[in-house]
């Protein structure tokens, strides 16, 4: 439920529907606007009778929020979101932030070469995994704690922002130390003990969608996070686990306009992951942004031949550095821009 106040309303009207929230045992969450305030109703999943309410001073209607999903839903708030990871790095709004980078850190040589690569490109932020939920055990797992050593020091160096994954609630706190923005992998979608942790460390969160996940699934995922007192929650379009074995996903780019249309969060998306083919990176990419993806994630390594994870679908440098150059054409062409400085072309 949304109290919606009048736009007379004083702090002391504000303050008493609050009160009146509290005393029918739910959590009043106010939030101020350019005109007026509305205060949200959390913690009921069902209808709420508004009785008490409805004709308290100040009040000038109630909406009731008919998704399963209150606070990432366009009903509680109808202007959208942008979620700002570091200065001059923002995801929502008219920029479109490119993320960067291998799919696992490596070692410091190859770490800094990537950073490098992705700053002098144009990308604004630093993907890099120090954990990696992989499907066979026997897999590269990812370096840990000196993985994310080695983005801080990536960091230092090229002022890039950096967005990495946590898989459990001890890596999570570890992440928060060094990360601008944690990611949540596709395998994690529902991990909830994991959402309500990262809740509460603030920092603001990249869900990926799952694997075999319904919109509905993804945005009931990023409740778990606002409902933690999170609001900056940065949604993912990863692709889904399809019957063609032509790609590794299926790449749903229909999920962009349904969440803009559904959901105040913006939403990314991951081309990489999406197809897992690097021919295909570079169309899909394109694709997104003309289809009006808040973002890209892309998976960039110096030496994709030597890449321990995820090889096939990082691009080169060099397609990195063109990829950048068309999609800001391509930005242009739908009237927003990609975010960041525009780089060189190389001869």
């Amino acid at each position: 439920m949304l109290v919606v106040m009048s736009h007379t309303a004083t702090q002391d009207d504000v303050n008493g529907v609050c009160a009146a929230i509290k005393a029918m045992g739910y959590t009043p969450a106010p939030m101020p606007g350019a005109q007026r305030t509305a205060v949200g109703l959390v913690g009921n999943d069902g209808r709420v009778d508004d009785s008490l309410i409805a004709e308290l001073p100040g009040v000038a209607k109630i909406i009731h929020v008919s998704n399963p999903y209150k606070q990432v839903s366009r009903e509680w708030r109808p202007e959208s979101t942008i979620v700002t990871i570091a200065p001059g790095v923002s995801f929502g709004g008219n920029d479109v932030p490119v993320v960067a980078g291998p799919c696992s850190v490596e070692s410091e040589e190859q770490i800094l070469e990537s950073a490098r690569a992705v700053k002098a490109a144009g990308g604004v932020a630093l993907r890099g995994g120090a954990f990696k939920p992989r499907s066979s055990p026997y897999s590269f797992q990812g370096l840990g704690k000196q993985g994310l050593e080695l983005l801080a020091l990536a960091k230092r160096e090229t002022g890039l922002a950096i967005v990495t994954e946590a898989m459990d609630d001890e890596g999570a706190n570890l992440v928060a130390e060094v990360a601008d923005c944690i990611q949540i992998g596709a395998r994690n979608m529902q991990n909830y003990s994991l959402l309500k942790t990262v809740g509460r460390l603030g920092k603001p969160v990249l869900l990926k969608r799952g694997m075999a996940a319904t919109i509905q699934d993804l945005l009931l995922s990023a409740e778990y996070v606002l409902s933690e007192g999170n609001p900056n929650v940065i949604l993912c379009e990863r692709g889904l686990r399809s019957f063609d074995t032509t790609s590794r996903n299926l790449f749903d780019l229909t999920a962009v306009p349904v969440v803009h249309q559904l959901s105040h969060l913006p939403i990314v998306a991951d081309p990489s992951h999406g197809t897992g083919r690097r021919d295909k990176v570079i169309p899909m990419a394109r694709a997104a942004v003309a289809c009006g993806a808040d973002g890209l994630l892309i998976e960039m390594h110096p030496h994709p031949d030597r890449a321990l994870s995820d090889g096939a679908q990082s691009l080169t440098v060099d397609q990195f550095g063109d990829l950048m150059h068309q999609l800001r054409r391509i930005a242009s062409a739908v009237d927003r821009a990609i975010a960041g400085a525009p780089a060189t072309r190389r001869a």
